[in-house]
């Protein structure tokens, strides 16, 4: 409907003088124009792989458990003045102690991990873009582009 009246109000406007000089003549064409687009659509799949974990693995020591003892009542004895020498020395002893029991092995183990990741599907279609009507006036060549 809205192409019909744009071109009946085109001939009238052109027609108007031509029907003033008989020697003119109008004629009007419209193309309708089309481009190619590429339409994505989302989709969702979830893509599993395998993966490396390390693993705390902590035990204790009792060997390092002893050797820490003695070197840290060692060094707290050093460091220890007067009365507090013996604090200090049974302060680096249970350091020691707990530093040199604690034995952190790491070990690793292989995982399963899952995620969802969204791809898409490409697809090409041909849609419509626009409209050209070309005519003739007072020996020229117009030419309009418009939307349906």
């Amino acid at each position: 409907m809205m192409k019909k009246l744009l071109i009946a109000s085109l001939l009238v406007a052109t027609a108007s003088p031509a029907l003033a000089n008989k020697t003119a003549t109008s004629e009007a064409r419209i193309e309708d124009q089309y481009k190619t687009v590429i339409v994505q659509t989302p989709y969702t799949v979830e893509v599993c792989r395998d993966v490396r974990v390390s693993v705390d693995n902590k035990r204790m020591d009792t060997e390092g458990a002893i050797i820490g003892g003695i070197i840290g009542g060692v060094i707290g004895n050093q460091i220890g003045k007067g009365s507090g020498k013996d604090a200090a020395t049974g302060v680096g002893a249970v350091a020691g102690a707990i530093i040199g029991g604690t034995k952190n092995d790491k070990e690793y183990r292989w995982e399963n991990r899952c995620t969802k990741e969204t791809r898409y599907k490409e697809e090409t279609k041909t849609v419509y873009s626009h409209s050209i009507v070309t005519f003739w006036h007072e020996g020229q060549r117009i030419e309009l582009k418009f939307h349906k």
